[in-house]
């Protein structure tokens, strides 16, 4: 792990080369509660791009992983976060990129598409399509699960399998809860329908968090959707199929 600083945060990231040499850079955004290694290395991102000729990158966003952590719900806008990942960029001296992003991850990606357009290449959704709009449904009693002392009161079945996911990567649930306050902010139809880059947005058929991809991809002027068949929210991510439409959908696009 290398790590950067930006915006009083210290930002864990790694950064590998194709065994082929320098090839066209992928940088890859993780999901809430996760890690890089989580999303990106321990499903086999990184060897899958890597062996492809990619440039895989990815970093552990701030309150998550082996990031610096904070508080303050304020610091973990989608904005801020998206800022982030264009640092790391401008840090490596990369002036464009394949982004994808998985989940919060993905929201990410697509704030960062309007707030730096020049710097991405191409956009790929995974776990979340039309939620991106409409919304995730009821995320207060995930915030309540990662805040009891005992995880055994938790009731509401999304709360006890976040609550779950963050004690098995050992995350700063603390940070976690206020992240999850103010990172889930929407974005509406006009802005998504700015989104002009090629992109893919790949949902699991039985996912019940990310919403529709088709919807999503409908709203937006160069998007085609996949579905990721058999596979929930938690599973889609290292899916050998979604593996293999990625890397159909950069082969069309070249930097």
């Amino acid at each position: 792990m290398r790590f950067f600083s930006h915006d009083g945060f210290d930002l864990a990231f790694l950064d590998r080369q194709p065994a082929s040499g320098e090839g066209d850079p992928v940088l890859m955004i993780h999901g809430f509660a996760s890690s890089h290694y989580v999303n990106w290395v321990s499903p086999g991102w990184f060897k899958t791009l890597n062996d492809a000729g990619y440039r895989a990158i990815a970093f552990d966003n701030r309150g998550h992983g082996s990031s610096s952590k904070s508080y303050d719900e304020a610091d973990y806008t989608p904005a801020k976060m998206a800022s982030d990942a264009a640092a790391l960029l401008g840090h490596l001296g990369i002036e464009r990129a394949h982004v994808m992003g998985y989940s919060m991850g993905a929201r990410i990606a697509a704030f960062l598409a309007l707030s730096d357009p020049d710097k991405v290449a191409t956009l790929v959704f995974g776990g979340l399509g039309i939620g991106m709009i409409d919304g995730v449904g009821d995320w207060d009693p995930i915030a309540d699960a990662l805040l009891a002392d005992d995880p055994a009161t938790t009731t509401h079945p999304r709360g006890r399998s976040f609550r779950a996911f963050a004690d098995q990567t050992r995350s700063d649930r603390r940070a976690l809860a206020a992240c999850i306050a103010t990172s889930r902010e929407l974005l509406s139809e006009q802005d998504i329908a700015r989104i002009a880059q090629p992109t893919l947005v790949a949902v699991g058929t039985t996912d019940d968090i990310g919403g529709s991809p088709d919807e999503l991809a409908a709203l937006m002027p160069n998007a085609r959707a996949f579905h990721i068949e058999g596979r929930d929210h938690m599973l889609a991510v290292g899916d050998k199929t979604f593996k293999q439409r990625v890397l159909e959908f950069y082969a069309e696009y070249p930097l």
